[in-house]
C-alpha cells in the first residue's frame, strides 16, 4: 500500500438475506447458528434434482418498498441491492446534500448474473409463447451494472459508478475497486458491494447439470460434503476515506486494510491453492499484517469437494505454522451460496465478529475431513477476539478476491 494512500474505512452497512432484511438479522442468525436452507420454492421444482436453496423469505413484497413509478424498472437483483444500500447509508449517517459529496461518492456493486429473472421472463416469451414485441425496459431490469446505476440515481450519487462480474467473486472485487478509488483520491465515499437473485427454471438446471450442487444441504470441510446450495440476497457497505470518517465525527465499524486478488489461470473451475495463496499474501502485504496478526478467516467454503480441499491448502501454505491457531468458518454453511452477493454477505459477518468478539460457527460439519485439517468452529459460534481478519472469494474462472480487515 502506498504510504501517502488514505486509509479506508467502513461506516455502514446493509443486508437483505434467506434470513430477512438488516444486516443485523443476518449477523444474529449467523452468530446462533441457523440455517436458512430449506425446499425449494419454484413453480419447477419438481423437476429438479437439488431441490433446496437459501431464499430471501417469502413474504417479501417490492411493492411496499419502492415507489410504483420505479418498481417497473427493478429487477428482483436491484432490489435487493437499493435496500442494502439504504439500510447501510442509514446506519451511516451520511446525507449527500451537497454538490461535493455527491460529486465524490463512488458506487460499485458485484453481481453474477445480474438480472436473470427479467432475462428469463423474456426469453419465455419470446421462444415459448411466440411473442413479437418485448417488455420496453427488459434492457435496463437485466443489465449487469443496472444495481450500481439504480443506487446511483435514488440517492444523486455523482461519482465513478459501475458494476462488476467476476462470479463468486463480483462482492469482493467490487468492494476493493471501491477501496482503490477512494486510496486514489477519485472518492471520499464509495456505495460498495454485492447483490444475487438467479432462481431461475434456466440457471437452477445450468448449475444442476455442472453436479456441483448439494441434494440436502450445505457441509462445508466435511468428509460427508456433497455441494453447494444456492442462494440470494445482498450486501452493501458505506466505504470512507478515514479522513472524511473522523470529520463527520462517525466512528467506524472497521478499516478495510487491505486487499488481494489474483486469476489462477488455470482450468476455468477447477481451483489451484496457489491462485488463493496468492491473493491472501498480497491482501497480508497491502494490509501490513503479519500472519500472526489474523484471528479469524472467512472462508469461502462452498462444501464442494474441490473447493474445500485447495482452500485448507492454500491457507496452510500462506500461513504456515499459524494456521492451527486461527479459527475459520464457512457461514454459507447457513445463508447458502448467493454467489456474486456471497462476499457481501460474508463480510457482515465478518464485521460482527469483530465487533462482538464472536466468531460464527461452520454448520453442518458432521463428518471431520482428515484432508481439511484446521479450526472451521463446527456447529456453535465461539468467544473469540477478533484483531483482524481475512473474507475470501474464489470463482469460476480461477478469480480470487480477499479482503483484509482491521479492527479500530
Amino acid at each position: 500500500m502506498n504510504p501517502a494512500a488514505q486509509r479506508v474505512v467502513v461506516t455502514g452497512m446493509g443486508a437483505v438475506s434467506p434470513f430477512g432484511e438488516g444486516a443485523g438479522t443476518l449477523w444474529r442468525n449467523l452468530r446462533e447458528g441457523r440455517s436458512a436452507i430449506g425446499p425449494l420454492r419454484h413453480a419447477q421444482a419438481s423437476l429438479l434434482r437439488a431441490r433446496v436453496a437459501a431464499q430471501v423469505p417469502e413474504g417479501f413484497d417490492p411493492s411496499t418498498r419502492f415507489d410504483e413509478r420505479v418498481l417497473p424498472m427493478l429487477d428482483r437483483v436491484s432490489q435487493f441491492a437499493m435496500l442494502a444500500a439504504r439500510e447501510a447509508i442509514a446506519q451511516a449517517g451520511i446525507a449527500f446534500d451537497t454538490d461535493r459529496t455527491r460529486a465524490r461518492t463512488a458506487v460499485v456493486i458485484g453481481t453474477g448474473a445480474g438480472g436473470e429473472t427479467s432475462h428469463e421472463e423474456q426469453a419465455k416469451r419470446l421462444y415459448a409463447e411466440n411473442a413479437t414485441r418485448l417488455h420496453p425496459l427488459t434492457i435496463v431490469r437485466l443489465m449487469a451494472n443496472a444495481p450500481a446505476s439504480q443506487i446511483s440515481i435514488a440517492h444523486g450519487l455523482r461519482g465513478p459508478a459501475f458494476g462488476v462480474a467476476s462470479a463468486c467473486a463480483s462482492s469482493n472485487h467490487a468492494i476493493a475497486q471501491a477501496a482503490l478509488l477512494i486510496r486514489a483520491g477519485l472518492a471520499d465515499v464509495a456505495i460498495a458491494g454485492g447483490t444475487e437473485a438467479c432462481f431461475t427454471y434456466a440457471a437452477l438446471r445450468a448449475w444442476e447439470a455442472m453436479r456441483v450442487l448439494a441434494d440436502d444441504t450445505c457441509r462445508p470441510f466435511s468428509a460427508n460434503r456433497r455441494g453447494l446450495v444456492h442462494g440470494e440476497g445482498a450486501g452493501v457497505f458505506v466505504l470512507e476515506s478515514a479522513e472524511h470518517a473522523q470529520a463527520r465525527g462517525v466512528a467506524p465499524l472497521a478499516e478495510l486494510a487491505g486487499v488481494g486478488m489474483s486469476a489462477d489461470a488455470g482450468d476455468i473451475v477447477a481451483p489451484t491453492p496457489a491462485g488463493a495463496a496468492a491473493a491472501i499474501a498480497q491482501a497480508l502485504a497491502d494490509a501490513r499484517l503479519n500472519v500472526e496478526d489474523i484471528d479469524y478467516i472467512n472462508a469461502h467454503g462452498t462444501g464442494t469437494q474441490a473447493n474445500d480441499l485447495s482452500e485448507t491448502r492454500a491457507i496452510h501454505q500462506v500461513f504456515g505454522s499459524h494456521a492451527r491457531r486461527l479459527a475459520v468458518s464457512s457461514t454459507k454453511s447457513m445463508h447458502g451460496h448467493a454467489l456474486g452477493a456471497s462476499g457481501a454477505l460474508e463480510l457482515v459477518a465478518v464485521l460482527g465478529a469483530m465487533g462482538e468478539g464472536v466468531v460464527p460457527p461452520t454448520a453442518n460439519l458432521d463428518q471431520p475431513d482428515p484432508a481439511c485439517d484446521l479450526d472451521y468452529v463446527p456447529h456453535t459460534a465461539r468467544d473469540w477476539r477478533v484483531r483482524a481478519a481475512l473474507s475470501h472469494s474464489f470463482a469460476f474462472g480461477g478469480l480470487n478476491a480477499v479482503l483484509a480487515l482491521k479492527r479500530i
